[in-house]
């Protein structure tokens, strides 16, 4: 079976088994659970205890946007490096071809 066969299966297969769920909600409650919303609530409490809900869910929200500010830096960062090592190679094979081009030129 090649890649886009297989594909095709699974996602039938996925649209059989979600038309056969009668609760969907049950069925996903274990992954809203484990989601990462629920990772910066349990963080901010660990931070401040004694806080109220209103205060751990401001407190969450400030740690999810820290959380994905710090994604974007990373990413900023990462793609600066990779842009900035091609743009050496780029220079290096550039370099290379003129060199290389006034090395094969017949003397005047």
């Amino acid at each position: 079976m090649n890649p886009s066969e297989r594909s095709m299966q699974m996602r039938y297969a996925s649209h059989i088994s979600w038309a056969n769920t009668k609760d969907r909600s049950a069925r996903t409650e274990a992954a809203r659970k484990a989601s990462h919303h629920t990772r910066f609530i349990t963080k901010a409490r660990e931070l401040h205890p004694d806080a109220t809900e209103t205060q751990i869910a401001e407190i969450a929200e400030s740690l999810r946007k820290a959380h994905y500010t710090e994604l974007a830096f990373r990413s900023a960062q990462a793609r600066r490096v990779k842009g900035q090592q091609a743009r050496a190679a780029k220079q290096k094979r550039v370099e290379a071809e003129l060199s290389a081009a006034k090395g094969s030129k017949p003397a005047a």
